[in-house]
């Protein structure tokens, strides 16, 4: 079997027992066997772990999710460390060594620590350990600066290590027409093999999943959305039985296949359009809009009729139409002061109202991603 990088992320829902919050513990034991086989089969496996909030409140003897972010964070730092010890318990019966990796969005948001992050994944993986990757709940205050919920993470992270797989476990057995829990003849979709029926099928979907968790099956479509962009093939199945995966992996029709896109970002153009938090916003007009999105040119002073939000140089913005849909993302050569002197200037114009000599383009094309 052909080795391949796999990222596996298993739900709060998946891992714990949803009337009580208590860990589910033959769930746990059955997924680090199957990911110690698929490790010593050759395979690079990572795996993006929920549960650390729900396990931390099934300790402390809370009856539901706590919403103050300090209470938050307190339950997290308990049910994180407990979290790790049954995994290490676990994985250590069976000689797999495990790592642990906590992150938050800041650390995906800035470049240097970006490939930090992914040369100690690749790192880890090439002396064939597992890392378990989790948000670090503890001191992610800046809700800009927050994953929010574990799929998007897992999906950041299938693309920071360029994956071949993104498995997405969680308590439906596969994606449906309709929840399946409420609408009996709800219809199972196996494949979705492009961006516009995913689109759709996000504006259907549920918001959240078990009480225990932060994740419904709309994370779970925009995570495959973001993996799929940076040509990861992905899956969401049920979490209860891991040892799908390798029956997945061999070819059989089990959950639901997300395509990956037939020609993906590259890995700085991925990180430009889904680890950065846009910080402002630039209305364009339709000469520009045709110009980036048509005939793959760099954004001009003269094509922005607006600026909206306050940034620095080389932070990322995004591109609106006039009708106020998003065209593009990229990182801007000008803060949102100069941007506000200079819209609609052409650019030979720019050093005599700025007066000084700034960059030819706004944004360079080599910085920016068409997401509409």
């Amino acid at each position: 079997m052909m080795s391949q990088t796999l990222v596996i992320k298993i739900g709060t829902s998946s891992l714990t027992h949803p009337e009580t919050g208590h860990l589910a513990l033959a769930t746990i034991a059955t997924l680090v066997e199957v990911l110690t086989q698929l490790q010593q089969a050759g395979h690079q496996v990572i795996l993006v772990s929920s549960g650390a909030v729900g396990i931390g409140c099934a300790r402390l003897g809370l009856t539901e999710r706590p919403r103050a972010i300090t209470l938050k964070q307190a339950v997290a730092a308990v049910g994180q460390g407990r979290l790790m010890r049954i995994y290490d318990d676990f994985f250590t019966s069976l000689q797999q060594p495990i790592a642990q990796v906590l992150l938050t969005r800041g650390d995906l948001v800035d470049r240097n620590r970006y490939i930090n992050a992914s040369n100690t994944l690749q790192t880890l993986l090439k002396l064939r350990v597992i890392p378990i990757v989790n948000e670090n709940d503890t001191v992610a205050v800046d809700e800009l600066l927050r994953f929010g919920d574990n799929d998007t993470l897992s999906a950041l992270v299938a693309g920071l290590v360029q994956a071949d797989w993104l498995f997405l476990l969680t308590d439906v057995d596969r994606l449906y027409s309709a929840d399946p829990r409420t609408q009996p003849d709800a219809q199972p979709i196996a494949q979705v093999e492009s961006m516009e029926q995913l689109t759709l099928l996000k504006v259907n979907a549920g918001d959240r999943g078990s009480p225990w968790g932060t994740g419904g099956m709309a994370t779970k479509l925009s995570a495959a959305a973001i993996a799929t962009d940076a040509g990861v093939r992905t899956v969401i199945t049920q979490g209860k039985t891991p040892a799908n995966i390798p029956r997945i992996l061999a070819g059989e029709p089990i959950g639901t296949q997300f395509q990956p896109h037939p020609q993906p970002h590259n890995a700085r153009k991925h990180w430009i359009a889904h680890a950065l938090v846009p910080a402002g916003k630039l209305v364009l007009d339709e000469g520009a809009v045709n110009a980036i999105t048509q005939l793959g040119k760099s954004l001009l002073a003269a094509g922005i009729t607006a600026v909206e939000g306050h940034f620095q140089s080389q932070e990322a913005v995004s591109f609106y139409n006039a009708a106020g849909e998003e065209i593009a993302r990229g990182l801007v050569n000008y803060s949102s002061e100069e941007l506000q002197q200079i819209q609609g200037k052409q650019s030979e114009e720019i050093a005599t109202v700025l007066g000084y000599a700034g960059a030819e383009t706004v944004v360079h094309r080599d910085n920016l991603v068409i997401t509409g």
